[in-house]
């Protein structure tokens, strides 16, 4: 894995993600774009974005590109400002990791995500140091607008049918975890006719309640609230807020590989094409595309590959098993808030949550990880002993073997030295015996 890693540049603020790292960084991008055009920059809520957030301003002024400082916003906002102001954009953000993080996420001047190859041409730059440096003239004007929040609520609004949520006065639960969703995704809401319940909606980069991942064990409140106060759904953000999980009517955690198979099979009804999900995702995902007559493309884990092939085939869907989903009618990019609107759309039609998510096929997984020194060795030795068998081979990223009842994935680790492994199957029984084949051949190929 390079630089960037699966989803930008991270680690502890002011240990690894230090100013002079932002500077660098925000020094590579205007390099690489030539000293000219526009840069995008905003945050989320992590008590270290400002320090970070003002040394990326000055490496990308210094090299004579304009900078717009957006403030605080959700990365699909900024990545949704890009678009439509701008030619490319800098998040600082570390998305779902633990308070002490912070990172540097590039968008591309479509609103997408920088693609593989721009962070590998802006990396290069990264580590050569040759650092374009306007004269003192000519170094970069500075621009603030704090309107990109509003912009990109209106742009949601736009992208469903509003008037059929309003109608429904819906009642829902938010806990955006005191991230930069605190700034949008209740305020939305308000603007579709719901009665809003917000938790941790106050800014607060220590986030003094949970960690920005919205796992179940931690949404115990928000589930509590759904259930005590009559909710129509609940939801939860990350801490920049391009994903959200959800809970149902009932107070129930919907699993996000249900989600992701939920959202496509309500898709599919009204609109029928393409969809696109990475390799890890639940077989539910094919199931749905079979029913509908349509194909599913898989692609390599990462929300930059699933937008890349969407805008490469035109899919009508995509997304992760993780909440992140992708409405290409709004952008091409994860986006928590427009997976609520579009829920809330569906819902709108009379039908409930619950009764939703038991309408997709029903799968189990189990997973581990086997600690491996050496990783590009031993998958490689993975491949070969199991390319041109007798078994379906996926080799997309990592080795993904198919089986008649389930499938195993054994993939490497992008920051640690370790090899995870996947597996899926109808019963919990034979789910639990493809990962320990999948670890019995990890281990074998290591020792080889």
């Amino acid at each position: 894995m390079g630089f960037f890693g699966t989803n930008g540049v991270r680690g502890i603020a002011n240990e690894y993600i230090t100013p002079q790292l932002a500077i660098d960084v925000a020094k590579s991008l205007g390099t690489y774009m030539g000293s000219k055009g526009t840069v995008v920059v905003g945050r989320d809520t992590r008590k270290s974005g400002d320090m970070l957030k003002s040394a990326a301003i000055a490496g990308a002024l210094s090299t004579g590109v304009t900078v717009i400082d957006i403030g605080i916003a959700p990365i699909p906002a900024i990545q949704y400002y890009v678009r439509e102001h701008a030619d490319a954009g800098i998040g600082v953000t570390a998305s779902h990791n633990p308070r002490e993080y912070n990172g540097i996420k590039l968008v591309a001047g479509d609103g997408s995500e920088f693609s593989r190859e721009g962070e590998k041409e802006v990396e290069k730059i990264y580590m050569s140091k040759d650092f374009a440096a306007a004269s003192w003239e000519r170094t970069g004007d500075l621009f603030k607008d704090t309107n990109a929040n509003e912009q990109y609520i209106n742009a949601i609004i736009n992208s469903v049918d509003a008037e059929s949520i309003r109608e429904k006065r819906f009642k829902v639960v938010v806990d955006t975890g005191c991230g930069a969703g605190s700034l949008t995704l209740p305020f939305l809401l308000q603007k579709l006719g719901c009665e809003v319940m917000a938790l941790n909606a106050q800014i607060d980069g220590t986030f003094p309640w949970r960690n920005p991942e919205p796992t179940e064990d931690v949404l115990t409140e928000l589930s509590d609230i759904v259930k005590s106060r009559g909710a129509d759904m609940g939801v939860a953000q990350d801490g920049d807020a391009d994903r959200a999980v959800f809970f149902d009517e009932n107070g129930n955690f919907i699993d996000e590989e249900v989600l992701l198979a939920m959202m496509a099979k309500c898709i599919l009804e009204d609109k029928k094409g393409d969809l696109v999900t990475p390799v890890s995702s639940s077989q539910r995902m094919l199931d749905v595309a079979e029913e509908a007559g349509v194909k599913l493309h898989w692609t390599a884990v990462g929300s930059i590959n699933v937008a890349r092939k969407m805008m490469e085939i035109g899919a009508v869907f995509g997304g992760e098993g993780n909440g992140g989903l992708i409405f290409p009618e709004h952008q091409y990019c994860r986006d928590g808030a427009m997976a609520c609107a579009k829920l809330l759309e569906i819902m709108a039609s009379g039908r409930k949550l619950s009764h939703l998510a038991e309408n997709v096929p029903t799968y189990f997984n189990s997973k581990t990880k086997v600690h491996c020194s050496d990783l590009d060795t031993t998958m490689e030795k993975i491949k070969e002993s199991v390319v041109g068998g007798e078994m379906e081979v996926d080799t997309t990223d990592g080795v993904k073997i198919w089986h008649n009842d389930g499938w195993m994935l054994i993939r490497p680790s992008g920051t640690e030295p370790i090899i995870r492994i996947f597996a899926e199957a109808k019963t919990l029984d034979r789910a639990e015996t493809l990962m320990e084949e999948g670890v019995k051949l990890t281990d074998n190929c290591m020792q080889k």
